[in-house]
């Protein structure tokens, strides 16, 4: 395997292009905005240069990494040579099942076909392609060249051998990969958004403001940032699209999304990428 195509150049779409550049994939990244791919690659640049100042990439070693990227607003020729696709665009059922039929009729036969989704099941995802033993979710952590961690999710048709292939590239890029199976939220959400609502709620309840409910979490659970600092640097939009993922898809009352993070998301307070959430940037 060598050709990797990343589907979106949004926040983590440009950290797993990176991140595999790094590593020696040639990499095709792509996004339907010229000026979407620009600010990609201006943060590519970004995130290399603070690699160098910690000393764990030289200048060639950036100047490689970069020569390996290739951006593409056309699909068709970002992915017609893929090995891999790894998909990161909105986490968005619909926009997903669409993007994965179009890649499945692109895409050569061989192509394994993986989303960084957070919460959506791949198995539904899979069901738009005539391939789904070759359907796999890579749900990296933000930020993607920092992070270790990366759970590669079994839809209900993913092969074994599409699973093993999946789970030793990601050691290749210096990853933790951890195997899970296919039920809303997987692992990392299925505990990490109850947290961050029962954050909210605490909030909307008056129990405490945000700092001091945050540093509660920091200072006595050593937690590194708060539960809403966290909120705010996922995007409240993203929290409260995964919090309704796991509440329709157990139909339990506890994933139930706290009604001040469905105001604020109404309202257009996202979190950091709108300088407005629970904290102002």
């Amino acid at each position: 395997m060598q050709h990797v195509s990343v589907i979106g150049s949004g926040t983590m779409g440009n950290g797993i292009a990176h991140t595999f550049a790094q590593y020696g994939f040639d990499v095709s990244l792509v996004d339907t905005q010229p000026a979407a791919l620009e600010r990609a690659i201006v943060t590519i640049h970004a995130n290399l240069d603070r690699q160098i100042k910690k000393e764990i990439l030289t200048d060639d070693e950036k100047g490689r990494t970069l020569a390996r990227i290739r951006t593409y607003t056309d699909l068709n020729d970002g992915v017609r040579n893929a090995d891999l696709v790894v998909e990161a665009a909105t986490e968005n059922e619909s926009i997903k099942v669409t993007i994965f039929k179009e890649l499945d009729r692109l895409c050569p036969g061989h192509t394994v076909l993986a989303t960084n989704t957070s919460s959506i099941s791949i198995t539904k995802i899979a069901s738009a392609t005539q391939r789904p033993d070759r359907v796999i979710g890579m749900h990296f952590m933000n930020p993607v060249p920092v992070m270790k961690l990366v759970e590669v999710i079994k839809g209900y048709l993913t092969s074994s051998d599409t699973t093993d292939m999946i789970t030793t590239l990601s050691r290749k890029l210096d990853k933790v990969p951890v195997e899970v199976n296919d039920y809303p939220g997987f692992v990392a959400n299925r505990i990490l958004m109850p947290m961050i609502n029962e954050a909210i709620y605490a909030l909307y309840e008056g129990v405490s403001d945000a700092e001091a409910i945050d540093n509660v979490m920091k200072l006595g659970m050593a937690h590194p940032m708060g539960p809403l600092e966290l909120a705010d640097f996922i995007g409240l939009d993203v929290c409260l699209s995964i919090l309704r993922v796991l509440h329709e898809g157990f139909g339990n009352p506890k994933y139930a999304p706290c009604p001040l993070l469905v105001n604020m998301v109404s309202a257009g307070r996202l979190g950091k990428k709108t300088g407005f959430g629970f904290y102002t940037y």
